[in-house]
């Protein structure tokens, strides 16, 4: 499990700014620092970082994808109908064009990792509470 300290002074990437552009389809903290842009425009890369017990709702990327390189902490991510997946430094996760799933921290770790966005987002509901204690209890 990671701290904040971990991810701050000794992480890969910058820590960022409080994301407070995307702060209503998170539940709780994170930071967001923009590393690159595509020269046209197609695809972007950040380092998200996620406070223990972060989320962001279920969502989908439409006419592109996602990948996300896990650089630091614990976190997961979970696909509509399937279980959620324990995520850890250099576990890399490809999620195909209008895919609905979410990624966040655990309960208990900070969670950092590097989001190589392309298309739009199309944002839903929050993750429950209830889902989100059972992915826990997944991976117990």
């Amino acid at each position: 499990m990671a701290n904040f300290e971990e991810l701050k002074d000794n992480g890969v990437f910058p820590l960022g700014q409080k994301n407070e552009a995307y702060s209503h389809v998170f539940t709780g903290q994170s930071y967001l620092q923009a590393l690159a842009q595509a020269p046209d425009g197609h695809f972007g890369i950040s380092n998200v970082t996620f406070e223990p017990g972060c989320r962001n709702n279920w969502h989908a990327h439409i006419g592109g994808y996602q990948i996300l390189l896990v650089t630091g902490g614990q976190g997961f991510y979970q696909e509509d109908g399937k279980l959620a997946r324990l995520l850890t430094k250099g576990d890399v996760v490809v999620i195909e064009d209008g895919v609905k799933h979410w990624h966040g921290a655990t309960k208990d770790s900070w969670f950092s990792h590097v989001a190589i966005s392309a298309g739009s987002a199309e944002w839903y509901e929050a993750v429950s509470d209830e889902d989100y204690a059972l992915a826990h209890e997944v991976q117990d």
